[in-house]
């Protein structure tokens, strides 16, 4: 019988199993799906499907840069454990995902697991690494960043629970620029900015704030004559706290980000302007589902 794309599709998404892997079954099961999937998990192939539904929020993000800093990458790779984000299998392979982001042009991250890996999809890599380590592994979210006229400097903290990369407009070289760049990304690791400055503000999340703080101060009682000059210095200084360049900086909080910068930019004779900046946090956002023990223990030995 004939194996089809159709068909190699099916077994792919019931199985969890690599591309390659699901044809040559296939062929050697003529096309017979039920026996396919039998003869996956004889090989120990479908064991990512076995594991997708569990929640995987500890795990490690990587940052890496092309020549000269031009260009950078981001990733984060999600474990089960925190164990599992120590083994050395797991780390060589979370700066796999950041290396091939960086070398290669892909538009989104179904592009991005279809890339070619040592003579497999970086999906396959996946799926493989999940039968030999046993746990739910999933590439979460990955990003290029690469603005003409734009060097990248980033910093890691926690031995990767945070990463983050800045892009710095200037005509300094990478070496020029990476003390500041690294003050600037630890800062950013540190107080967690939503925006670079206020020119990047949605004005919709501004509109939105002033009705909040308009009647969180009517709330306290405040005379409507006055409640409008209240708003406006609380919500300066919450755009104060969510803006980077607005930020007192942390190794020294007697000047602003902006002010640092100014003061690198002049010591290097050179521009100094913060036009990117990423932070990936590991498992932010992702619902962790407590476990008891005693009740999984229970399942195991029922199953």
């Amino acid at each position: 019988m004939a194996v089809t794309a159709a068909m190699v599709k099916e077994l792919r998404e019931r199985t969890g199993a690599g591309m390659m892997d699901c044809k040559n079954v296939l062929l050697e099961t003529d096309g017979d799906t039920e026996r396919a999937i039998e003869v996956l998990r004889e090989k120990g192939l479908a064991k990512a499907a076995k594991k997708a539904g569990r929640v995987a929020s500890e795990g490690l993000v990587r940052i890496t840069f092309s020549q000269g800093n031009r260009a950078a990458a981001i990733a984060e790779v999600n474990s089960e454990t925190d164990f599992v984000a120590k083994n050395e299998d797991f780390i060589g392979f979370v700066e796999s995902v950041a290396q091939l982001a960086v070398e290669t042009k892909w538009n989104n991250l179904e592009e991005f697991l279809a890339l070619p890996q040592d003579q497999a999809t970086l999906r396959d890599k996946l799926n493989g690494l999940i039968a030999t380590i046993g746990e739910n592994l999933n590439i979460r979210r990955v990003r290029k960043l690469e603005r003409p006229g734009t060097v990248y400097v980033g910093y890691t903290h926690g031995g990767g629970k945070i990463g983050v990369v800045i892009g710095l407009e200037t005509e300094a070289s990478h070496e020029e620029v990476a003390v500041a760049g690294k003050d600037v990304a630890m800062q950013v690791a540190s107080m967690n900015p939503k925006f670079i400055d206020e020119s990047q503000v949605d004005p919709d999340y501004i509109e939105s704030e002033k009705k909040i703080l308009v009647q969180q101060a009517l709330n306290e009682g405040k005379s409507a004559d006055i409640v409008e000059k209240m708003v406006v210095g609380r919500l300066k200084k919450e755009l104060k706290e969510t803006c980077l360049l607005e930020q007192k900086f942390v190794k020294n909080p007697d000047v602003t980000v902006a002010q640092y910068l100014k003061e690198a930019a002049e010591a290097l004779k050179k521009p100094l302007k913060v036009v990117e900046m990423v932070r990936y946090e590991v498992g932010e956002g992702i619902e962790k589902k407590e476990e008891n023990f005693a009740e999984e223990v229970a399942k195991q030995i029922g199953g």
